[in-house]
């Protein structure tokens, strides 16, 4: 992977994804307070800021969130305000598609709503990333079987306009070294050209095996990120955009 940072264009969809997602394709999901959208706390775990929040952006992200609330974010250009306990923190990229050969997989099965309970406990068993019990109708899913057991699957998660983000990545200990992972992203990458979006997708900075992986396929650094999870004070700010914690409403966009 190269070291150089290459250059990105202002107001691109995949430099702020979650927003553009919930903005774009995703807004049935967005639950909304004053400028700030998040997913459904069964979906998917993202909370999305405006490019440059204010205090009132964060006012209004932790009276959405409550007291106490975890949430997770990404694509930050500066950390939250100074009495939220941030309890997680990593470096990631960013990787897009530049010469995929994405194909159908003739072992790849489509999993939905009645594959969930096995999705979930092979999350819990590979940690791939977040995974809750709706993130399935983010989009296309496909697993692989053996004797009957899911021991490999990839999916869509963020989808800003024009993109689809391929997770959910991974592989049961006792299926790793023969070449699902990589066979069910290029299964994913080919749902989504046939869409006409363009597949990308996340990785730790330091999960240097998987970015070798993504980059054998065709996929390109496009930018390096962080990933944040931080915990609301217990005592609200109060947000003036909204009229303080009470005031203002939290909307559904669906």
């Amino acid at each position: 992977m190269s070291a150089s940072q290459p250059t990105i264009a202002s107001g691109h969809p995949l430099d702020n994804p979650a927003r553009a997602s919930l903005t774009g394709p995703h807004a049935h999901f967005a639950e909304r307070r004053g400028r700030v959208l998040r997913y459904p706390t069964d979906v998917a775990p993202w909370l999305a800021l405006p490019d440059t929040p204010d205090a009132d952006d964060w006012a209004d992200a932790a009276a959405l969130a409550g007291p106490g609330a975890s949430l997770t974010l990404t694509a930050l250009r500066e950390p939250p305000p100074g009495d939220w306990e941030i309890t997680f923190h990593a470096e990631g990229v960013q990787l897009v598609d530049a010469g995929l050969a994405a194909a159908p997989d003739p072992e790849a099965v489509r999993l939905g709503p009645a594959d969930v309970p096995e999705m979930l406990a092979l999350v819990e068993r590979t940690r791939p990333g977040p995974f809750l019990p709706r993130t399935v109708e983010l989009g296309t899913y496909l697993g692989i079987r053996r004797e009957g057991a899911l021991v490999a699957m990839a999916g869509e998660r963020l989808h800003p306009t024009g993109y689809s983000e391929i997770s959910g990545v991974c592989t049961d200990e006792s299926a790793r070294g023969q070449g699902f992972a990589g066979r069910l992203v290029l299964a994913v990458a080919h749902e989504i050209r046939e869409r006409g979006d363009i597949p990308f997708l996340h990785a730790s900075a330091t999960n240097t095996n998987a970015i070798r992986l993504y980059e054998s396929l065709g996929f390109r650094l496009r930018r390096r990120t962080s990933f944040l999870s931080a915990v609301v004070p217990q005592q609200l700010p109060v947000s003036g955009r909204t009229g303080g914690t009470g005031g203002g409403q939290v909307a559904a966009l669906h």
